[in-house]
């Protein structure tokens, strides 16, 4: 590609509890290239401290972490959905050692405007697992040292699995007569060669995993699979034409992106809770502001008389003051509009049992989230919105713990007839995680 600067290039990595090896990364790299480069990190709470500090130690490097082992693939992921990315971007593995200039440069050469990316390729089998014939096969660009053009990365399935992360996008390309769109580089193949000739890299394959123990997908795939149902019931309660949306209490941009794909002209603004929160980054969005939300008057408002759809995902039970910031929405709502809010049910079943035997421990997310200073039922989340000028037109439940141990269901049922209170209801509002609802100016 002609007209790049090869030192501008973004560098995209993911890591996971080794600080060593983020050190080995970024010290070669620095004796070579000053380009900039955002590590995704997912490491424990003993860990990731040491790699923050690693990364603070060079220039231009950009550290985001998770509370979550996040994962190679969904990381790769999340960076090309939420950062601020255009043309070219280099991945490399975390236990890719930097031996010689020149191989950014070699890459740039063979990357044509319109392919997917350039770099070490081999074969493997629909299910990601290599294989030594190539007829039929799926050709697969490794993560481990790849340069992509983003605009068409999005085009395509993100990223997935940790062991062969690329293994949906890399489908898809197959299944569509694609594969053209990605090309091996040879001196790349010889340099990720355990025995091979080493011309600008040394990688430890699997570095991460020998030092971590091992993949640890499980509860990735859940927390994944939980945020992506919670994004589709979203999208099925916004209006099908958006030209204006602002979202508070935004985590991760990917219902931005999903909304963009809808209504590529739509305005939209991100409004994050904390504003020490160090995950959302731009991306589809239009901008992004880290703000007290409490802090919020009504100059701020006045600027957005003309939103189509307000989304308020888990910001009601995690500010002071959820009632003023409803009210100073509905002064400047305009008629046609609404607001979809998510709000986590506060009489789940989970909760009622550890009243009960005193186990009320708050956690780093769900319903007892340290960082929820409200909680609501079905019932004082209606009022909520009714006492501050809006209806309820339409909700939608979030049930990710189903309650079927028959004595909770029972002693739900007694507890409710002995305040006199319907155990019907009371069996049903406890089984929902999380309400999503849409809601009008009355």
């Amino acid at each position: 590609m002609d007209n790049i600067d090869v030192d501008s290039i973004p560098i995209i990595s993911v890591s996971y509890n080794s600080a060593e090896l983020i050190e080995e990364l970024l010290s070669s790299l620095r004796k070579h290239y000053p380009n900039p480069v955002t590590i995704i990190d997912g490491s424990s709470e003993e860990h990731w401290r040491a790699i923050e500090a690693v990364c603070a130690n060079y220039p231009d490097v950009k550290f985001i972490h998770f509370d979550y082992n996040i994962h190679h693939g969904p990381g790769m992921a999340w960076a090309f959905q939420n950062l601020e990315l255009q043309g070219p971007v280099l991945v490399l593995d975390s236990d890719v050692i930097v031996l010689n200039r020149g191989f950014i440069e070699s890459m740039l050469e063979e990357l044509q405007p319109g392919m997917y990316g350039v770099g070490y390729t081999n074969h493997v089998n629909e299910g990601g697992f290599d294989v030594d014939y190539e007829e039929g096969a799926v050709r697969y660009l490794h993560p481990a040292c790849m340069l992509v053009n983003i605009e068409v990365v999005r085009q395509w399935p993100m990223p997935t699995r940790h062991g062969a992360p690329m293994t949906e996008p890399m489908l898809a390309l197959h299944r569509a007569g694609k594969d053209n769109l990605i090309k091996g580089i040879q001196w790349l193949k010889e340099d990720f060669k355990v025995d091979g000739v080493n011309h600008y890299l040394r990688h430890d394959w699997q570095g991460t995993v020998k030092r971590s123990g091992g993949y640890h997908l499980e509860a990735w795939e859940q927390a994944a699979r939980e945020a992506a149902t919670m994004r589709l019931h979203i999208q099925s309660l916004l209006p099908a034409r958006l030209a204006k949306v602002v979202e508070i209490g935004a985590s991760d941009g990917a219902l931005a992106r999903a909304v963009k794909e809808g209504n590529p002209a739509c305005d939209y603004t991100a409004v994050a809770i904390d504003p020490d929160n160090k995950d959302l980054q731009k991306g589809a969005c239009d901008r992004v502001l880290n703000e007290d939300v409490d802090a919020l008057g009504d100059d701020f408002f006045r600027g957005y008389t003309d939103v189509d759809c307000w989304v308020l995902d888990q910001a009601l039970e995690r500010i002071r003051h959820p009632e003023r910031l409803l009210q100073r929405i509905r002064k400047v709502i305009a008629p046609g509009s609404s607001i979809v809010a998510v709000i986590p049910n506060g009489q789940h079943w989970s909760v009622l049992a550890r009243l009960c035997i005193g186990d009320l421990r708050y956690a780093d997310s769900g319903i007892l989230a340290t960082s929820n200073r409200r909680m609501f039922s079905r019932g004082t989340l209606f009022e909520l919105f009714q006492q501050n000028g809006f209806a309820v037109e339409q909700g939608l439940q979030m049930q990710l713990t189903p309650l079927q141990n028959d004595n909770v269901v029972a002693a739900i049922r007694q507890l409710a007839v002995s305040v006199g209170a319907d155990p019907d209801l009371a069996v049903t509002d406890a089984q929902p995680t999380a309400y999503i609802i849409r809601a009008v100016p009355k």
